[in-house]
């Protein structure tokens, strides 16, 4: 059987009421009441029933993180950011794969709320109107993080996608004076819609003339990078003089795509990364990429939603953080720092 409060307070001949007290630290205990209480529990392995203590104070101090896919370097460090400000609040955190599926993603909001979580953070694709209306209608906060809906009716911490894109492309038409290609990913649909947003920006701004041949779609993975990148090379008329990918799995699949074709990087093609995941230093030669603080977005989404479990004042729903470019050497103009 397992032990109860009610054991715990025959054992320690004290009412249920002082042994509650202790369990939540109530600081109106005697302490030698205290010790004797804290005895006893350790000797029965009592472990208070969190799901009891939810129902009676509404609360279970669990926070629900939703993500796409942990194995993914992106959301592993996202979730890490999560976990360790979840920890300094005294929150635990069910985490969940969605797997950009939009059913299981529902599914998932769903079971989160049964499971009468404190508040969600949601890493996801597309935000639908069918997702938004599940958020809207939740009794609990949700905060999204390095996603938002089109409307930023959600909260959400995330960088300047647009801007961070624009400053990549403007970064290797400089270098080459033409329009490098652009191999973007289907997933995280609306990141990747303003990151396509911000390369058409820098080609036109830069008064190139856009050319669709040179703009190719594939999954964003390593694989999607290989996949894209030989579709450029056997089907473009025209040979890019550098690959701007949208995840860094897909710049190290480029960069193999392209070194399988027996091409250099960056002599023959510059390849640059989005995300500064860890995978951008692991690769020869080392990823150029846009710095997404990954960690950071994970941290201040997760503090966010404290402000709104703990309804504190929110000045800022919507929260962008800085991003910036570290050269390296899959781009000729690195200066290795």
């Amino acid at each position: 059987m397992s032990i109860t409060i009610y054991d715990v307070a025959r054992e320690a001949n004290v009412s249920m009421a002082t042994v509650s007290r202790v369990v939540n630290g109530n600081p109106n205990v005697k302490p030698t009441t205290r010790k004797k209480v804290l005895e006893t529990i350790e000797r029965l392995g009592y472990r208070p029933n969190a799901v009891a203590r939810g129902l009676a104070s509404k609360k279970t101090t669990t926070v629900g993180a939703i993500i796409p896919d942990i194995s993914s370097t992106f959301f592993s460090e996202l979730t890490r950011g999560i976990e360790d400000i979840a920890t300094m609040y005294k929150y635990n955190i069910i985490l969940s794969n969605s797997d950009q599926n939009k059913t299981k993603e529902l599914h998932l909001i769903n079971t989160m709320l049964e499971k009468q979580v404190d508040g969600i953070v949601y890493m996801g694709g597309e935000i639908t109107e069918e997702h938004i209306n599940q958020f809207k209608t939740s009794r609990v906060p949700v905060v999204l993080a390095a996603t938002s809906d089109k409307e930023k009716t959600l909260p959400s911490v995330n960088i300047d996608y647009e801007q961070a894109t624009y400053e990549a492309t403007t970064h290797l038409i400089e270098t080459n004076k033409e329009q490098p290609a652009l191999i973007t990913g289907g997933e995280h649909i609306q990141n990747n819609s303003l990151k396509y947003s911000g390369y058409v920006r820098a080609v036109k701004d830069a008064n190139i003339e856009l050319n669709e041949e040179l703009i190719v779609e594939n999954e964003s993975s390593y694989n999607g990078g290989i996949e894209g990148v030989t579709e450029l090379l056997e089907e473009c008329s025209i040979s890019p003089k550098a690959v701007l990918v949208t995840t860094d799995e897909m710049g190290v699949g480029v960069i193999h795509g392209i070194q399988d074709k027996g091409l250099q990087v960056p002599d023959d093609i510059e390849v640059f990364g989005f995300n500064n995941t860890r995978i951008a230093m692991m690769v020869r030669p080392t990823l150029t990429t846009v710095v997404q603080p990954m960690y950071d977005l994970g941290a201040v989404a997760m503090r966010l939603l404290t402000k709104y479990m703990n309804k504190e004042e929110v000045d800022d729903h919507t929260v962008i953080l800085p991003h910036r470019i570290i050269e390296r050497n899959s781009t000729k103009s690195s200066n290795n720092h």
